[in-house]
């Protein structure tokens, strides 16, 4: 957002000395939809302007790059007037500044940190010049008199502030290698478990079927048992020959 705007006025800040880098400044901080200011702030001509007479310029662009609508009213007796677009364009940055500390601001503390009378203008404030422009994305409860940040623009990194996001990005990576190793020991938990589970089915399986074959011969010995019955053949009755009168034999009844 912007970046074309903060590239060109940085290309004409390599050029500048005195009065002509002043302007600069002052033309940057009340560009529309420019709102990123730490590679002018970084540029030598520009840096030049501390200590001199000009040094108030520099730290205006140092507070539009860092600070808040609040920050500037501290400071106001030793920094330059704001124009319109410049105010609008400060109270829009604290609003950001706000987003990234809490993803939902009380109507109250907006209205307290960038000075405004009444809900009316707060609202028309957010939409038109915070919404509308894209710094940030959210919704409006009237109800509970809030605002719910769904998103918002980064500001300058802040002197120190780099060190702090390392800190919070190294302590960050440890704690995901921590559960990433706790992960990792579960799985190959129930992979052990998973496997000795089969290990165990297969042993029963094998055991029920040495069982199941040692007792079929004994069924169908079992079996053969009962079709013969002690002294003959079972279910047929045997009646012994004997011979008649004439010779013949016959089966006795």
């Amino acid at each position: 957002m912007g970046d074309a705007a903060l590239e060109q006025f940085c290309i004409l800040a390599k050029s500048a000395k005195g009065h002509a880098a002043v302007q600069i400044i002052a033309e940057a901080t009340s560009a529309p939809n420019l709102f990123a200011f730490g590679e002018l702030l970084d540029q030598p001509n520009l840096q030049e302007l501390k200590g001199t007479e000009h040094a108030a310029s520099y730290e205006l662009l140092r507070m539009f790059a860092h600070g808040t609508w609040s920050d500037y009213k501290a400071a106001a007796g030793m920094l330059p007037a704001l124009n319109a677009e410049q105010q609008l364009k400060l109270k829009q940055l604290t609003v950001v500044s706000l987003a990234e500390n809490a993803k939902v601001l009380p109507y109250s503390l907006l209205m307290e940190q960038l000075e405004v009378t009444n809900v009316r203008q707060l609202e028309d404030l957010l939409i038109n010049d915070c919404m509308y422009t894209g710094i940030i994305q959210g919704k409006l409860d009237q109800q509970q008199r809030c605002l719910e940040v769904h998103y918002a623009i980064g500001r300058d990194i802040r002197p120190g502030q780099l060190k702090n996001m390392i800190s919070a990005l190294s302590e960050w990576a440890k704690t995901s290698d921590e559960l990433l190793k706790g992960i990792k020991e579960k799985v190959a938990w129930s992979s052990s478990m998973t496997e000795e589970k089969a290990t165990h089915r297969a042993e029963l399986e094998a055991k029920i079927e040495e069982i199941k074959n040692a007792i079929k011969p004994e069924a169908d010995r079992g079996h053969h048992e009962g079709i013969y019955s002690e002294g003959g053949i079972s279910g047929m009755d045997y009646y012994p020959m004997e011979e008649d009168r004439a010779g013949r034999t016959k089966r006795r009844r």
